[in-house]
Formats: structure tokens, C-alpha cells, sequence
């Protein structure tokens, strides 16, 4: 394994540039909605469960919105490297209008018929009601999140970090204190608890958007524009753009299904099992958030470097980040197994609800490095390289072929105990990580999609030199 990179300054000061704005945005978003979790825990495994169920929906929308702009920021980071601004907001336009379109629809369904949402996952006619409360406040938030979403996604590409770093937290941190003044009734409001926990994210978001939107313009940043141009496109490139990306949307919304599909099943074991995935689902995000800024910062440089017509490069800054991620995830392991005593502490969970958290917590702990691999992969490479459907062929296979089926089978047919199932459900991540670990030494995922052959630039890789 060749490691002479870890010599190379020039990179790991881009890589940093990138990577440490997104990774303390993602560790303060996964910090406050620990303190979240466990300020609803005061509450009770209903509320807990409550809760999570109730964020499915929210985690089906935002997926969907993840896809959709990674599957945008291919086309934006790549016309980055090109220098070409304008055809990046036609991009961010094509986004927003579907990001929007999509949002409403979910924020029309969580409003209108939650109960309906909620018993889905559970039959606890405590849960459905206290979810249910939830859906109907923050639905109505879905479209302003969208916009802001949209709009982080794009400045990112075009290495715009900091500002998208310093909204969320803002907005993070409004969101949080208005869950605690509102959900335990302090500074003489009245204590709403699971409602309290909504209008927090409600209010959070919209001050989001709003703080977003300001800064952009404020700021002359490249998306500073008359948002009426950046709907000018033909069809021709419409359709260009949505080739690639819409099969990154559907492999987010194919994975999406996925897990609350999983979750359904946890929920059916029992209310304790959801709770304690509930909690664990937060370390996983706390976990999570460098391997983020990591990804992010890949997907970038090698969206930059193919724009800039040096694949190799591009393919070498791929293996890089791979190296380091899965690195870096076995000390997360490690840490993981070292703090179960203190998670477990924090949160007043019933003594079946803790004891699954605790060996849950064993089961991720020894599976975040494949996790890493697969999530580097993905989204650093293949994704960033315009291979969204060679990806999503996979995604669909692996949950839907071997993930799923492992799940119904433990928690349905076998009655295992919620963590078995949840490490039923990692043959799903392996299958993944064989599929996808040939294609990327194939070198067939790097697709440039921004020049045209006419600029000199061929349709295909030409065989790799050895790495320096």
C-alpha cells in the first residue's frame, strides 16, 4: 500500500480546507440532536420511540434531498474545476425545483394523515399519538429545509464551506434552545414535551433558510443572482443533468426505505428495541460526522480534479481518502466500545432497553470501519465520478435482496433479540463492499461530464501509472 501521500501538504491542507468546516457542522448537528434525544428520554421509551419513528419520515425526505443534490453537486463541482459559473446555477436551479416539488408533497402527507405515517412502524397507540403531534409541526417546515439544503449543497461544491458551516450551527443552536425552554416548560412557558421538541425544529429551520439566503447575497458569493436566472435552461441540458442525478436520488430513496424498513421491524420487537436503536442511531451520527467531512471533501476535489481533466489525480485523491477514513474508524470502534458504560448512564432507560442499547453499541463498534469503506466509496468516488447508476443497482440489490430479507427473517421468523437483527442486517454493508470495491479498481466510475471530446478530452480512462 502505497502511503507516500501522507508527505504531500498540498493536499491534506485542500482536504482540511474542506473537510473540518463540514465535519464541525456535522459534529455540532450530531451533538444537539444527542442532547435532543436524551432531553426527550426524560420522557419515557414513548417519547424515545415517538421520536425516531416520527424522524422517519423527515429521514425518507432529507435522503431524497441528499441524493438529489450530491447527484447536482457531480455537475457543480466538475464545472467548478471548468470555471463555469453560470451554468451552475442553472444546476442549482434544476435542484431547487425538485427539492422543492418533493418537499411539499412530504410536508402535505406529515401534516394531513400522520397517524396514518406512524402506524406504519408501530402498533403502540402511544407512540402514534405522540408522533403523530410531532408530524404535524415540523411537516410544515419540509420546504423551507429543502431550499436550504439545495442551496448548502451547491456552495460546498464550489468549496463555499465555511458560510454553510456557520448557518447550521446558528440555526442548531436556536433549534436546541427552544427545545429545552419548550419541551420541560422553562423561562414560564408551558411544557409541551414532544411538541416543544417540533416547534424547536420548526422555527430552526425556517431561521435556516432565512439566514442562508441572506448571507449568499450579502456576501456576493457565485450564487448571488436574480433566482428567476437560474430556471434559463433548454432541455438538452435538463436532461444531461438529470441522467446522472436522478439515479443518485433514487439510490438514496432505495437506501432510505431501506433502514425504515428496519426500523419497522426493530419497532415490532418492541419499544424498548426501537428506544435503544433510537439512542444508538445518535452515537452512529456522532461517530459519523468526520467520516462526513471526509466524504464530502473527496466527492469535491475529485469532482474538481475530473473538470480539470487530470483523472488520475482524481482516482489517486479517491484512494487517499479511502485509506484515511477506514484509518480513522477503527479508532472510532474503539472509542465507541470504551464510552457504552456512559451512553447508557446518560439516558434513564428501562433495564431491557439499556441492555440492548449496550450490545447494539458492541455491534456497530465492530462494523463503523466497513460502513466507512462502503460510504467512502459511494460517495467520495463512484458518485463524484457521474456512476450514479452502477450505484444504485448495487444499493437496490444488496438492502433489497439481502438486508431486507436478513431483517424479516431475524426479527419475523427467528424472534432474535433487536441487536442479532441489527447485526443481521451488516450482510447487507458486506455484500456492498465486494460489488463495489471491483468497480472502483476498474477505474470505469471517473466520467467526465462537464467537457466534451471536442475539448481533447477522451470518453475513457486510459490505463493508470503507478501512483508517486
Amino acid at each position: 500500500m502505497n502511503l507516500t501521500f501522507l508527505k504531500d501538504k498540498i493536499f491534506f491542507r485542500a482536504m482540511l480546507a474542506l473537510a473540518v468546516p463540514v465535519a464541525f457542522q456535522q459534529l455540532i448537528t450530531a451533538g444537539l440532536n444527542m442532547i435532543d434525544v436524551l432531553m426527550v428520554s426524560q420522557l419515557g421509551d414513548a417519547s424515545v420511540a415517538a421520536l425516531g419513528l416520527a424522524n422517519q419520515i423527515f429521514f425518507l425526505l432529507i435522503l431524497f434531498l441528499f441524493g438529489t443534490t450530491s447527484g447536482m453537486a457531480i455537475f457543480t463541482a466538475q464545472f467548478w474545476g471548468k470555471g463555469d459559473v453560470e451554468n451552475i446555477r442553472k444546476v442549482l436551479g434544476i435542484c431547487l425545483a425538485l427539492a422543492v416539488s418533493v418537499a411539499a408533497l412530504f410536508s402535505l402527507a406529515a401534516t394531513l394523515f400522520p397517524e396514518r405515517l406512524m402506524s406504519f412502524y408501530t402498533e403502540d397507540p402511544e407512540v402514534i399519538r405522540l408522533g403523530s403531534e410531532y408530524l404535524r409541526i415540523v411537516g410544515v417546515s419540509y420546504v423551507l429545509m429543502a431550499i436550504s439544503v439545495s442551496y448548502i449543497s451547491v456552495l460546498r461544491s464550489i468549496t463555499q464551506v465555511t458560510m454553510a458551516m456557520i448557518v447550521a450551527i446558528s440555526a442548531l443552536a436556536l433549534k436546541t434552545a427552544l427545545g429545552y425552554i419548550l419541551i420541560f416548560g422553562h423561562f414560564g412557558f408551558p411544557a409541551l414535551g414532544v411538541r416543544g421538541a417540533a416547534i424547536g425544529t420548526a422555527v430552526g429551520w425556517a431561521f435556516e433558510c432565512v439566514l442562508l439566503l441572506t448571507l449568499v447575497h450579502a456576501r456576493k458569493t457565485p450564487l448571488a443572482a436574480n433566482p428567476l436566472t437560474f430556471f434559463r435552461f433548454d432541455r438538452a441540458f435538463l436532461f444531461n443533468v438529470l441522467k446522472t442525478s436522478i439515479p443518485a436520488a433514487i439510490n438514496e430513496v432505495i437506501w432510505s426505505f431501506g433502514i425504515t424498513t428496519y426500523n419497522a421491524v426493530y419497532a415490532r420487537i418492541g419499544t424498548d428495541a426501537i428506544a435503544a436503536i433510537q439512542i444508538n442511531a445518535t452515537i452512529e451520527e456522532l461517530v459519523f460526522v468526520l467520516f462526513i467531512g471526509l466524504g464530502n471533501a473527496c466527492s469535491v476535489m475529485v469532482g474538481n480534479k475530473i473538470g480539470e481533466k487530470e483523472k488520475e489525480t482524481a482516482f489517486e485523491y479517491s484512494r487517499r481518502f479511502t485509506i484515511l477514513a477506514v484509518t480513522l474508524s477503527l479508532i472510532g470502534g474503539v472509542l465507541v466500545i470504551s464510552a457504552r458504560d456512559l451512553v447508557v448512564g446518560l439516558a434513564p432507560l428501562s433495564p431491557s432497553a439499556a441492555f440492548n442499547l449496550r450490545n447494539i453499541m458492541l455491534v456497530y463498534a465492530l462494523s463503523v470501519w466497513l460502513r466507512v469503506f462502503n460510504f467512502m466509496l459511494f460517495i467520495g468516488a463512484l458518485r463524484a465520478g457521474g456512476d450514479t447508476r452502477y450505484a444504485m443497482f448495487t444499493e437496490l440489490f444488496s438492502i433489497w435482496a439481502i438486508g431486507v430479507p436478513a431483517a424479516l427473517i431475524g426479527g419475523f421468523v427467528l424472534h432474535l433479540p433487536v441487536y442479532y437483527v441489527y447485526a443481521l442486517v451488516l450482510l447487507e454493508e458486506a455484500a456492498k463492499a465486494v460489488i463495489i470495491f471491483r468497480r472502483y479498481i476498474s477505474r470505469k466510475w471517473i466520467n467526465d461530464l462537464v467537457n466534451s471530446p471536442a475539448d481533447g478530452e477522451s470518453a475513457s480512462l486510459s490505463k493508470p501509472e503507478p501512483a508517486s
